[in-house]
């Protein structure tokens, strides 16, 4: 009698408890946070031969080109700024044969918002950000927000890098 490779891998999940290292072996696994049905990954696991892309910072397109360069005028509230900043991710990834659902790893940047007393808005952030990820797209990044001093323009409050991979 021969076992199938399915079947083998069945046996081993269950006398030796490795469903872990079999689902890491099919794909990218995305752990989510216990409990929460907050809109990233605790982690997230790569196999061998996972091709990973690291994509640098993008910041925000002018929404207002008669606006002072120079001015959040020129391009907008938080949330209008992260919308665009992800649609500009998007692209770059679609350029490259990706989609925002192979994003495994996202680094924010925010600028305190003169109308939020210097907070950053992670609300306005959050409210642009789950247009992407978490109801559309259900493949989740682990990621972390930061509130920093500043941007290279004082019109830009936000900043986004990602990593994205591929099996």
């Amino acid at each position: 009698m021969t076992l199938s490779r399915t079947a083998l891998a069945a046996v081993l999940v269950s006398a030796f408890g490795l469903l872990p290292a079999v689902a890491g072996a099919q794909g990218i696994v995305r752990h989510k946070i216990p409990n929460s049905d907050f809109p990233i990954a605790q982690a997230v696991t790569l196999p061998a031969g996972t091709t990973i892309h690291f994509i640098s910072g993008q910041v925000p397109p002018a929404v207002d080109k008669a606006a002072d360069p120079n001015s959040l005028a020129a391009f907008g509230d938080t949330r209008t700024q992260t919308v665009g900043v992800l649609t500009k991710i998007q692209d770059v990834l679609k350029g490259m044969g990706l989609t925002m659902g192979d994003v495994v790893k996202m680094q924010v940047f925010l600028v305190g918002d003169p109308a939020k007393n210097g907070k950053a808005d992670v609300a306005g952030f959050m409210e642009g950000y789950t247009r992407f990820f978490g109801g559309p797209q259900p493949n989740l990044p682990a990621r972390a927000v930061v509130q920093v001093a500043a941007l290279s323009n004082p019109g830009w409050l936000v900043e986004i890098e990602v990593v994205a991979a591929k099996k």
